[in-house]
Parts: C-alpha cells; sequence; structure tokens
C-alpha cells in the first residue's frame, strides 16, 4: 500500500485528485468485513428467506424461476445502499471528527473532488454486487444475455447512488440527520423498486408508484441485461437513469461550487 501511494503521489498535475481516490477506496477496503462482507451476508440471508417463502408460491415471468429472479434485484439493491453509504458515512465522518478542513485546504478543484468521492462510491458498489452474484452462483447460476447492460445499469446506478450520498453527506451535519435520509428516503424507494417482486404483480396503484421511483428502472434494466426480459423497455429506463444521474450530477456540482455547508 505505501508503494501504491507513494505512486499515486508522484502523478505529475493529478496528485491530488489521484490522492482523494486512493483514500476513499482504501476507507473501505480497510474495513472490507464490514463494507463488503456484511451487505453480502445481509443478501445471502434475504436470499435464502425469500426462496424458501415464494418459490413456489410466486410466479413472475414464464421461464424464469423466483430464485433467479431474485438474485439480480439483490445484487442491485446492495450495490445501491453502499454506494451511497461510502460518500455519505464519509463525509459526515469528516465533518464530525473535524478532519474535513484538511481536505477542503488542499489544491483540488470541485470536479477533482465530486469524481473522486463518485468513483470510489461506484467501485464499493461493484465490488458489492460483484460479490453477491459470485457467492450466489455456489447455490444456483445465472445466465447473462447482456454483459453490455449488465455493466452499463450496475456502473450508472451506482453512480446515480454515489452522487446522492455525495449530497446527503453535504446536507447532512448530524448522524441523525443521515439516518432520517436512509431511512425515508432510500430504504422506502429500494423496497418500492421491485426487488422482490415484478412490478406488474401490484395493484394499478402501486404500478403507478412504482413508475415515479427511478430506482425501480435502474433494477428492471440491470435485471433486462440477465434475462433479456423486464418490465419495462431498457432503453426507457437507461433514459430516466441517465436524465437522473445528470440532475444529481449539476446539482451536486453546483453544491461544491458554492461551497455550501463547507465553508461555515
Amino acid at each position: 500500500m505505501k508503494e501504491i501511494s507513494s505512486m499515486v503521489a508522484s502523478i505529475p498535475g493529478r496528485s491530488g485528485f489521484y490522492t482523494l481516490l486512493y483514500k476513499e477506496l482504501l476507507r473501505f477496503w480497510r474495513v472490507a468485513f464490514q463494507t463488503i462482507a456484511a451487505p453480502v451476508m445481509t443478501a445471502l440471508l434475504y436470499l435464502i428467506v425469500f426462496v424458501q417463502v415464494l418459490q413456489d408460491r410466486v410466479k413472475v415471468y414464464d421461464a424464469i424461476p423466483y430464485t433467479e429472479f431474485l438474485i439480480p434485484g439483490l445484487m442491485m439493491m446492495s450495490m445501491l445502499q453502499n454506494a451511497f453509504a461510502n460518500p455519505s458515512s464519509s463525509l459526515i465522518q469528516s465533518r464530525v471528527t473535524g478532519n474535513l478542513v484538511f481536505v477542503l485546504l488542499t489544491p483540488i478543484s470541485t470536479r477533482e473532488f465530486f469524481t473522486a468521492y463518485v468513483l470510489a462510491a461506484v467501485v464499493r458498489g461493484l465490488a458489492v454486487g460483484l460479490t453477491v452474484w459470485l457467492v450466489s452462483m455456489l447455490f444456483i447460476p445465472i445466465p447473462v444475455t447482456s454483459v453490455i447492460w449488465v455493466l452499463v445499469f450496475g456502473v450508472l446506478g451506482s453512480a446515480m447512488l454515489g452522487i446522492l450520498g455525495l449530497i446527503a453527506g453535504l446536507w447532512s451535519e448530524k448522524f441523525d440527520q443521515m439516518a432520517a435520509f436512509q431511512n425515508f428516503l432510500i430504504m422506502p424507494l429500494t423496497f418500492l423498486s421491485g426487488v422482490f417482486y415484478s412490478v406488474h404483480s401490484l395493484p394499478p396503484f402501486w404500478q403507478a408508484v412504482s413508475h415515479w421511483n427511478p430506482i425501480f428502472y435502474t433494477i428492471d434494466g440491470f435485471r433486462y441485461g440477465f434475462f433479456g426480459v423486464s418490465d419495462s423497455s431498457p432503453w426507457l429506463s437507461l433514459a430516466v437513469v441517465a436524465g437522473f444521474f445528470m440532475v444529481l450530477t449539476i446539482i451536486a456540482i453546483r453544491l461544491l461550487d458554492s461551497g455550501y455547508k463547507l465553508r461555515t
């Protein structure tokens, strides 16, 4: 690690960005038992419980068993939650402990600041999702129809929640504010996104609610990459996810440019 750190610091003109990125990657990697193994265990518990209870009672698509249907949803749910947690927990901890000033004093532009935090969130999200997939393969292998769609929605979904985590980290001044953001926004959006079911099985009202949920499109498009079927067109899902990604990017960069809750 020391050699990598020295190499990163020696990159001319980019040392600030790469050092911040390296710090954010190292921050979750050094506690991988908590940041990677724990969410994988949670996803496996969901898989075991829901499969035992619903395997013979729920039919989602004609040729896809419920167990196979569930795994991509659990992968994406774990990726989104951990991508959100990476920048949000980093910023709130830095703010509470008072070491955020050491990051702000460095000659890093707001674009580099933004990119380093979001890129680290994407790496953590993909690491968790890949690990959930590899472990679930021990129980039941699932096919991949299109690797491109899987990667596109995996990266875009993780980046979108990483940016949302960055915004939440800038807004929150206390841990309970961060907890409120997670419990009253992220968790409901995740659970109402079709992780455990097809939205076509819902009553019309809840189907309409689900279609206003951007998380639904990340999971539906991601699932299309595995099975080649989905509740909505993958192109519509891509347009919605890319649109939210752009909107959140503009908001986050404007907040960083203005020094929102960073210069006070």
